[in-house]
């Protein structure tokens, strides 16, 4: 059976830490990318992260750059998340998704599966 299976999603402070896992079970990572989106109450879902696994070569938006990083562990065939200096606005379910093709994109339609999701929750 095909499954992304997602966990550490918790409720943290402002200004804390958090890691992500995303492990593959019934499918494999290699030779495609993996990405992480986040959708919060009332907001569309966003694209946050990625990684092709082929050459490890990360992606992320703006709104993340210097605080979160994606990496893979490709003998545990897992992406990880490492997210610092949570805020507020961080605050969404998480959820990892493995690409269509071979590589990354920011638009969810280039992904093929998903996983259900890990909520993150920051407080002020």
């Amino acid at each position: 059976q095909v499954r992304l299976i997602e966990s550490g999603g918790k409720l943290v402070q402002a200004g804390g830490s958090l890691r992500l896992s995303c492990a593959a079970s019934g499918l494999t990572f290699s030779n495609y990318a993996v990405g992480w989106f986040r959708q919060a109450p009332g907001k569309e879902r966003e694209f946050v992260a990625a990684i092709n696994w082929s050459n490890g070569d990360t992606y992320n938006i703006d709104a993340v750059r210097g605080r979160f990083t994606i990496s893979r562990d490709n003998a545990k065939d897992t992406v990880y998340l490492q997210m610092n200096s949570l805020e507020p606005e961080d605050t969404a379910m998480y959820v990892c998704a493995r690409s269509r093709d071979h590589t990354w994109s920011h638009s969810a339609n280039g992904y093929a599966y998903w996983g259900q999701g890990t909520q993150v929750t920051v407080s002020s």
